[in-house]
């Protein structure tokens, strides 16, 4: 075999082996890609099932619960129950109605609710209350009240729904 014929033999190998690296190199990045995309995807599903869970959650507490859980609640939206105190409320304006909730004990929060409130609304009527305490203070900024009158609740929660002088509602 000649010096020639050995170094034609070699060229087609070298290419060949190029060629399978080239090859070889474009199915890792592709791999590497893929992944990528899989991740950012993943993390896209993730994020959005996240903040689609977290906002539907919404805490129900009570007026002692709240008070209690007052400094773990923080600014956070939740739901709070209590029966509108006799002679608390107010409308300061066509849009505000500001009033007083009452727990099971001596426990008072006052509430100030932005919009038209529902027609049974009224005083020694349980609510639940969709909104947040109002920085560090005991005050709650509500934007919908919905009025608890069901029977089937009233027989569900008779504790929760006793009026201030003791009556079930």
């Amino acid at each position: 075999m000649t010096t020639s014929h050995v170094a034609e033999s070699s060229a087609p190998d070298a290419m060949h082996e190029a060629a399978i690296e080239a090859v070889s190199r474009a199915r890792r990045e592709t791999r590497r890609r893929l992944r990528v995309v899989f991740l950012v995807v993943a993390l896209a599903v993730g994020f959005l099932l996240y903040k689609t869970l977290s906002g539907a959650v919404t805490y129900f507490k009570t007026v002692d619960q709240a008070l209690v859980s007052r400094n773990l609640l923080g600014n956070s939206d939740f739901q709070l129950e209590g029966v509108v105190l006799a002679h608390t409320i107010s409308r300061p304006n066509a849009t505000t109605v500001d009033f007083v909730v009452g727990g099971t004990g001596h426990n008072r929060i006052v509430v100030t609710n932005s919009g038209e409130p529902p027609e049974l609304f009224q005083a020694n009527v349980p609510v639940v209350l969709v909104g947040h305490f109002v920085g560090a203070t005991d005050h709650f900024q509500s934007d919908q009240i919905l009025v608890k009158h069901s029977n089937s609740y009233i027989a569900a929660h008779p504790a929760r729904v006793r009026a201030p002088n003791g009556s079930v509602r």
